[in-house]
């Protein structure tokens, strides 16, 4: 039965990473032909009525007032500014190469945790941080011609997620994922309306850009669904690692719908980041079967 779990949450993971790269790709298409703020604002709001309904249908509405809770509003405005670099990012540097160092994220929320949550993390996971993002660092390329801003943006993206991620942990189980996810998703649309004039102004949409828009919110609903599907059954230890299967998705992509050849440096940093990931997913494993026998040992209280 545990195995069948596992199972279902592996194969919901690879949904999830299928979906968002998907989404990456489409929003990528389209780049060209529009400003960052008005692909926040098309996709995004199509994104928020279609979870709105969701939410709605399984009563996880709450109170206007629930969202001015500091750690709500502080993981909004994360995923906001997380957005906004990344969709400015894809429009300049191959989609295989932004992918590559948004796999760093475990290992940023590794590090968020030891540092502002006080959680303990031993030199054997300091070393596996450290080690990855000098994989990042290969795959920006040491020398000057490898930092280019698109490439630091996307390194931005990584902290903001990565503190999104550690506001999630904070927020009270009294406020459903629906209704976080449905703010968040309304706020980053608001944020994007605003930025269509500083941005350069609304420009025309077409029909193809338009379904590409549509097609993007629809994966990105599939991605954030699958996620939590995948999260919730079977051993986090045993399905994390499957959130890398992305890389083989957007290298794909990239090489296929955009003419993207990754190299020596690409590659190279991606299996020093991948590998220092799958140590710190081994070492929370050990951590946690650990903290049962600890338990099991201490066995009930009285």
């Amino acid at each position: 039965m545990h195995s069948s779990a596992n199972i279902r949450g592996i194969v919901f993971m690879a949904l999830a990473m299928a979906g968002f790269s998907c989404n990456d790709a489409l929003v990528k298409s389209v780049t060209g032909v529009m400003n960052t703020g008005q692909i926040m604002f098309i996709r995004g709001l199509m994104t928020t009525l279609m979870i709105l309904v969701i939410a709605h249908r399984f009563g996880a509405l709450r109170p206007v007032r629930t969202v001015f809770r500091p750690v709500i509003m502080l993981r909004i405005a994360m995923e906001a500014l997380a957005s906004l670099t990344y969709i400015s990012a894809l429009a300049h540097i191959p989609l295989a190469n932004a992918s590559a160092i948004m796999q760093a994220l475990p290992l940023a929320v590794t590090l968020g945790a030891a540092l502002f949550l006080s959680e303990p993390v031993g030199w054997r996971r300091w070393s596996a941080i450290v080690i990855g993002f000098l994989g990042v660092l290969i795959v920006l390329r040491p020398g000057p011609e490898g930092f280019t801003p698109a490439a630091l943006t996307v390194v931005a993206c990584v902290f903001f997620t990565a503190t999104r991620d550690l506001c999630t942990r904070r927020i009270g189980s009294d406020v459903p994922s629906l209704f976080i996810t449905v703010t968040t998703a309304l706020v980053t649309t608001l944020v994007g309306a605003a930025l269509i004039v500083p941005f350069g102004g609304w420009q025309p949409v077409s029909a193809m850009s338009f379904t590409h828009l549509a097609g993007a919110s629809v994966l990105l609903m599939l991605g954030y669904q699958t996620i939590v599907l995948a999260m919730r059954d079977g051993d986090i230890s045993v399905i994390a690692p499957f959130r890398y299967t992305s890389l083989l998705w957007a290298i794909t992509i990239g090489m296929v719908f955009f003419s993207e050849t990754p190299d020596g440096w690409m590659l190279t940093g991606v299996a020093v980041i991948v590998g220092s990931g799958l140590y710190t997913f081994y070492r929370e494993s050990l951590r946690g079967r650990h903290a049962v026998a600890q338990q099991s040992l201490a066995g009930p209280l009285e």
